[in-house]
């Protein structure tokens, strides 16, 4: 049944709120923007139809408040919620309660999110659906000795992997059987303390590995690919620079990537927008699901720039019980993307978060180059929350095109006065082993490492 939608509730902040906003208003919806109370000067709070305070600071009393954020959609009449990127757009209990509420989740439903958050249910999902998965435990570790005999089998290293975790965390390598067993007790007590669930598993770690992931979207019947994206250089498994289609990946690989994830989100009856997530070992050539994002990723522009497909409108427009607007056959993969994260942090003073007041904002421009934020000039940034301001995302006909691009369009770029990730980005474009796309998943921190190093013996740090 097609429900519609005539007024949306963005249960989320910053950058994202902006882009949510825009393709509201692109379907001529009225939007309802919530704050905490050192927001109401966000950019999303400028362009939204109606602002409602949903309590202080902190994310756990406004952001993250369940009661308070559906208190927010009663009062203003609102149809739909839709939660973007972190805070609760992957909480199982959110979406119930906005659906029992008689509201639209702009997302998958409650069990497709318990199933495909929790790793060990994903895995299996992934089994089931005949899609390769990392060699490891079969379900959740229960003790060390169960754990051992995993690891045996399976050869050293390993990974140690917080059942319910997400976003890199909750993640520990074991080197051999004696760093295990130190490392599992410590691992349950951080996934408990994490995630309020101290489940564990075991699985191969892949020492020469690029991060890809697929883009799909299911309307709960049937679901569709966008093609690949590859984001193999991460600090602390945190991806900070991302491009579409993936570096190196050989025709048929991608082929058979591709084709996996619309088998496993068909598998799960998926609606929405969601990821899939890969490793591949550069070693084998062969491809590894590992988990599933059940939400708009922060790096979706780029796979926006390659197919032409605004993924926010299509979730808004699924949500409502509408299937999908364009088929499989419609989709084409055209030049190649980029996106570097830009947060308020200093690169070199270990990343330091820097908020302030941004006092200059000079945003490049051109054909092919785009710049997603949530802050102006005068805008002050709070302390509280994440610390990206922005994202940078250039298309060419080509990664040569693209990556020259990019270097033009950091050059035009200004955030001031404070430190940024923008220089981070400037010496990577030059880089001979980016440009060359010759990177892993291992390969920016142990560039970081090389350049401190030779940066204090230099004596410049």
């Amino acid at each position: 049944m097609t429900r519609t939608i005539k007024t949306l509730l963005i249960a989320n902040r910053g950058e994202i709120a902006v882009r949510i906003i825009r393709a509201a208003r692109d379907l001529g919806l009225r939007t309802v923007q919530v704050v905490s109370t050192v927001d109401y000067d966000m950019l999303a709070a400028r362009l939204a139809d109606e602002v409602v305070e949903i309590g202080p600071a902190p994310a756990n009393q406004s952001y993250l408040n369940i009661d308070r954020i559906l208190a927010a959609a009663k009062e203003s009449g609102a149809d739909a919620i839709h939660p973007g990127y972190g805070f609760l757009s992957e909480n199982a209990e959110f979406a119930r309660r906005v659906e029992e509420m008689g509201l639209i989740f702009c997302g998958p439903d409650a069990e497709t999110i318990e199933r495909m958050g929790d790793k060990v249910n994903a895995r299996a999902a992934a089994i089931a659906a005949d899609v390769p998965v990392v060699p490891g435990s079969k379900g959740r570790i229960t003790d060390i000795a169960e754990a051992i005999t995993v690891a045996e089998e399976i050869g050293y290293p390993v990974m140690v992997k917080a059942a319910a975790g997400g976003g890199g965390r909750g993640i520990r390598v074991a080197h051999s059987r004696a760093e295990l067993e130190n490392t599992l007790p410590t691992a349950m007590n951080e996934a408990r303390a994490g995630f309020g669930d101290d489940g564990l598993y075991v699985e191969a770690f892949i020492q020469r590995a690029r991060h890809i992931e697929v883009q799909i979207l299911g309307d709960g019947k049937s679901a569709i690919h966008l093609f690949e994206r590859e984001c193999s250089l991460q600090r602390r498994r945190q991806k900070v620079w991302e491009e579409a289609p993936a570096v190196m990946l050989p025709a048929a690989v991608r082929e058979e990537l591709c084709a996996s994830a619309v088998r496993l989100a068909q598998e799960v009856g998926y609606r929405g927008a969601g990821t899939l997530e890969y490793l591949y070992d550069m070693d084998r050539e062969a491809f590894y699901f590992i988990e599933m994002n059940t939400r708009i990723q922060v790096e979706h522009p780029v796979t926006e720039m390659i197919t032409g497909v605004d993924l926010l409108r299509e979730m808004i427009l699924i949500a409502g019980g509408g299937s999908l607007t364009i088929g499989q056959e419609d989709v084409r993969c055209a030049g190649h993307a980029i996106e570097v994260r830009l947060n308020a942090e200093n690169p070199a003073n270990g990343f330091l978060p820097a908020p302030g007041v941004v006092e200059t904002l000079k945003i490049p421009g051109g054909p092919g180059v785009r710049f997603d934020t949530g802050i102006y000039e005068g805008y002050g940034i709070p302390p509280y929350y994440d610390s990206l301001l922005g994202k940078l995302i250039v298309w060419d006909v080509s990664r040569a095109r693209a990556l020259d691009r990019l270097a033009g369009a950091l050059g035009e770029l200004s955030i001031g006065p404070g430190p940024t990730t923008a220089a981070l980005y400037a010496a990577l474009v030059r880089n001979a082993d980016v440009r060359a796309g010759d990177v892993s998943t291992n390969w920016l921190e142990s560039w970081l490492e090389e350049e401190r190093m030779t940066a204090l013996q230099s004596g410049s740090a």
